[in-house]
């Protein structure tokens, strides 16, 4: 992929990954649109040279409002990243875990659906782009303490393939980025020491997308363990080490 002349809206682009990606893309030549919730992260994107445009991925009317004026101010838009996610503990033994499940559904899973049918039909008709999916290594070695973050993430990598076959010969590509544990503060950094710095997951990750062609799934060095633990046979042993963190939840220990 050229990222040196890519329009790009990335929703969920205020504060971590997100936003991280977009300094790498402006930094490459890229025009970048920031879509996010929070006013104040949105002024704080606006301060640093974006054009920005408020959005709730759970809300189909938000949506189409974004796309509306991203379109509007940016007609040559070829890239849309579905960035918007969030991480949830669950304790499924207490039955009040259902809120969390489904504001993690609405969120990560239909989220991203609704972000991708939103700018598909532009893409389509303009015969080229692409789309960039969020997955996580959770998608492919589960992290019991967030069961529903873990489902939906599975999820969106099997839409994405689902979807790459169907956009096949539009000239619309799909890409799917799975990042492992990357610490994007300080403090998170401090509390998961194996958690890649941002800055340099960041780097892999646009060193990656430069390559031609473009791989279907972004992988870099620290996800490969999570990618293909079934495939080494370490999925179970693995698992068993991760439900460790059920500790975390409260009420166990």
């Amino acid at each position: 992929m050229d990222i040196t002349d890519r329009t790009v809206f990335i929703a969920g682009a205020t504060s971590g990954i997100g936003l991280e990606l977009a300094r790498r893309f402006a930094a490459a030549g890229s025009t970048v649109v920031v879509g996010g919730r929070r006013a104040d992260l949105l002024a704080g994107a606006a301060a640093e040279g974006f054009a920005t445009v408020p959005v709730d991925v759970t809300d189909q009317e938000s949506v189409e409002r974004a796309r509306d004026a991203v379109l509007r101010d940016h007609p040559g838009l070829d890239t849309v990243v579905t960035m918007s996610g969030v991480m949830i503990p669950e304790d499924l033994r207490d039955p009040a875990h259902f809120a969390a499940a489904r504001q993690t559904v609405e969120t990560n899973l239909l989220g991203t659906i609704r972000v991708i049918d939103a700018f598909t039909p532009h893409l389509i008709g303009q015969g080229r782009g692409t789309l960039v999916t969020v997955t996580s290594g959770i998608a492919f070695l589960p992290f019991p303490p967030m069961p529903t973050y873990a489902a939906t993430k599975a999820g969106v990598h099997a839409y994405s393939e689902a979807l790459r076959a169907q956009l096949d010969g539009t000239g619309v590509d799909v890409v799917e980025l799975v990042p492992p544990a990357v610490a994007t503060t300080p403090e998170q950094a401090q509390a998961n020491p194996r958690a890649l710095a941002l800055d340099d997951y960041a780097t892999e990750v646009m060193d990656l997308l430069r390559a031609e062609p473009t791989p279907h799934e972004i992988l870099v060095k620290g996800v490969l363990m999570h990618r293909w633990a079934e495939r080494d046979g370490t999925y179970d042993e693995l698992v068993a080490q991760r439900a460790q963190a059920l500790a975390m939840l409260p009420g166990r220990s």
